[in-house]
């Protein structure tokens, strides 16, 4: 094998500002890396191919130098190479739950699709702030400018008040999101806690000449927006009268969209402002909220695909208008949950709740079951899909479970540098799948293939070094756990190992001690009858000066 060139280099990681030293080798197309020290970041592609040697040997070709993370981006239609705005961090928003009513399976396939972007960024080393609002005030009942507030509404059939029925139904939405494994936003701000800034806001776009205010009402005018439509790729002329709501006379266009609204007789959440008594847009909390914790632009702007148009389209318009510059870079959209092809949603009472759900099947079933199907892909709700995902995720755990109780008595590290290698490989191809588009579908496709040849070594009747079974447990923590949040910490049958394990610490020592209280009375047939049944049971006591001590033989 001719090796047509080999340096010796530094790498410099500015996010950890750390200087790395390692060999290359350079050979026709590709590179063999010898390392020179112990840990790499996934935060680049050049540092993913680096850290595939860590260990002293790696093999790659030179094409997985092009590793780069690509994501869909709605206002481009196309995928694009992930570039953040500041290198090493990424700010991301994505469109929180109005909380009226308890979550359904719908915001299970909206969040948890998210909660995987927000793992998998982190896994590839960014430094990641996550915000998700919570809807509050002013989302209306027909989801645009007309219509009841859905928590005002809700609340007087449930004959509470508006914010207690949002502190109740909040509750339900993180009690749920927690069962399903997603990790808490960073910062969870509620509509109603940024009155101030929307009504500052609101003022600019007056200001500007971008809105108007009609009777106490202020709205939006679209046609001072040049690309309005750029998102959803709606034309304004082509958006005819009356389309999507019932013609307001206060509108200079149909398609003008309220960022404040006046409160009628009767409204009970609202606040004065420069136009009167009244309540924010809809649209204008998202806007208002992303820009206040992640800047004037940041990186990626998420929500489901129901929100493309009006919601995203008009937070862009009044966001870009009010600063001159662009809004969100990235707009990442997930597609919606069907029910014999028709949308799940409260709305059309087709919904399932997360906790009836629960009922059936475990959270992480319902997590799996998201994850089989990509992001942008709609999924069908039904028993027969969520038999099968129930069925693929048992057989993963207790390939898991099997490699787990086997590290209890393994030891040794025979075959874990050759293992090391065929897990990077799949390592590799896992990266490769979430790269494009978070392909969280292609990614468990590499799990379960890996799992294959695990479960074909564990059932070879060959002795397996506690090394391996390491490494293969590294594997399915960091894959299957940090990223895609489906392999637990502790699965319950560890947990009830554990707790069967401290029993018999403490019954063997109540043993023990009340066998020293034995023998100091004198009782020495007694006490003698409590060693040997002890030690038949394979448990050694050994009387030492001061204390009494076992052992296991």
């Amino acid at each position: 094998m001719k090796t047509v060139g080999f340096h010796l280099t530094t790498w410099l990681n500015k996010n950890r500002y750390e200087i790395y030293s390692f060999l290359v080798l350079a050979q026709q197309g590709w590179v063999i890396c010898v390392y020179l020290s112990k840990s790499y970041p996934y935060n680049n592609p050049f540092n993913r191919v680096m850290n595939a040697g860590r260990g002293g040997i790696a093999a790659n070709s030179f094409n997985k130098f092009n590793m780069a993370l690509k994501i869909f981006n709605t206002l481009t239609k196309q995928k694009e190479v992930f570039t953040p705005l500041k290198e090493g961090k990424v700010g991301i928003y994505v469109c929180g739950p109005t909380v009226y009513d308890h979550p359904h399976i719908g915001h299970a396939k909206s969040y948890v699709s998210f909660d995987v972007v927000i793992r998998y960024l982190r896994y590839l080393g960014y430094k990641v702030r996550y915000v998700q609002n919570i809807t509050d005030v002013g989302h209306l009942t027909d989801n645009a400018d007309g219509g009841e507030d859905k928590i005002e509404k809700r609340a007087r059939l449930e004959k509470v008040e508006p914010m207690e029925l949002v502190e109740m139904y909040m509750r339900s939405y993180y009690d749920d999101m927690d069962a399903l494994n997603n990790i808490r936003p960073d910062i969870s701000p509620r509509a109603t806690g940024h009155i101030p800034e929307q009504i500052d806001l609101v003022t600019s776009l007056i200001n500007k000449g971008f809105a108007y205010e009609a009777n106490q009402s202020v709205y939006f005018d679209v046609s001072k927006f040049a690309n309005y439509g750029k998102l959803s790729g709606r034309r304004l002329e082509e958006q005819e009268m009356g389309a999507r709501i019932d013609i307001n006379p206060e509108k200079r266009h149909p398609a003008d969209f309220a960022l404040w609204k006046r409160a009628e007789p009767g409204h009970i959440m609202k606040w004065n402002s420069p136009w009167g008594s009244g309540f924010p847009g809809w649209h204008l909390e998202c806007s208002v909220m992303s820009m206040r914790y992640l800047g004037e632009t940041f990186d990626i702007h998420g929500g489901g695909i129901e929100n493309v148009f009006p919601h995203h389209e008009c937070e862009i318009a009044q966001s870009e208008a009010a600063n001159s510059q662009p809004f969100a870079r990235f707009w990442m959209h997930n597609n919606m949950v069907t029910v014999n092809g028709q949308k799940m949603g409260k709305s059309l009472g087709n919904f399932v709740t997360l906790k009836d759900a629960f009922k059936k099947y475990s959270p992480l079933t319902i997590r799996f079951f998201v994850l089989n199907t990509h992001y942008r892909s709609p999924i069908n709700y039904g028993d027969e899909a969520l038999e099968a995902a129930k069925t693929g995720l048992e057989r993963l755990q207790n390939t898991i479970l099997s490699v787990r109780e086997r590290l209890n008595y393994s030891e040794g590290t025979d075959g874990q540098d050759s293992w090391r290698i065929k897990l990077e490989k799949y390592k590799l191809d896992f990266e490769e799948a979430m790269d494009e588009d978070f392909n969280t579908a292609g990614a468990l496709a590499v799990i379960f293939n890996a799992t294959r040849e695990v479960n074909h070594l564990l059932n070879s009747g060959e002795m397996i070094s506690r090394g391996v079974l390491s490494e293969i447990d590294s594997l399915y923590r960091i894959l299957g756990g940090d990223v895609l949040g489906i392999v637990p910490e502790k699965t319950a049958h560890t947990e009830q190992n554990e707790k069967d394990f401290e029993l018999e610490e403490n019954l063997i020592k109540a043993l023990a001690e009340t066998r020293d209280e034995l023998r100091e009375s004198k009782q020495w047939e007694l006490a003698d009858k409590i060693r040997n049944r002890l030690s038949a049971l394979g448990i050694v006591i050994e009387d030492r000066k001061g204390e009494v001590v076992w052992r296991k033989t």
